[in-house]
């Protein structure tokens, strides 16, 4: 439960934002129903563009990489770097969820986003 403190005029330069509302969160949730887009691209590049929405922030471009690397349990195995990245989207998008919606822990909000993910397969 440690405290990060940071001087309210460098919020911008530190990238730190407010947290997604409920109209942000829904349309990430509705990006999560749609199709996946498997690109036929290389690994490596397909790996930097999924590597560069994580980094952004967006959560809808957080939602469109859990999106495209989820596989339903009896579906084809993942890489490695497939598997990591996909950890880190759901990570980002279940502390997120988390956060915004405080009676929700984040293995609840996983548990929640995989739901979703599971009935749009």
């Amino acid at each position: 439960m440690a405290r990060l403190k940071i001087p309210v005029t460098r919020l911008q330069e530190l990238g730190l934002r407010p947290i997604s509302s409920k109209s942000q969160i829904q349309a990430a949730t509705n990006t999560l129903k749609k199709p996946a887009r498997i690109s036929r691209t290389m690994w490596s590049r397909r790996a930097q563009d999924y590597e560069s929405k994580l980094h952004s922030g967006d959560l809808v471009q957080i939602a469109e990489v859990l999106r495209d690397l989820y596989r339903a349990p009896d579906g084809p195995e993942q890489s490695f770097s497939e598997r990591e990245l996909y950890k880190d989207a759901l990570d980002r998008f279940s502390r997120e969820l988390a956060a915004a919606e405080k009676n929700l822990t984040e293995e609840k909000a996983a548990q929640r986003l995989e739901g979703v993910l599971r009935r749009a397969t």
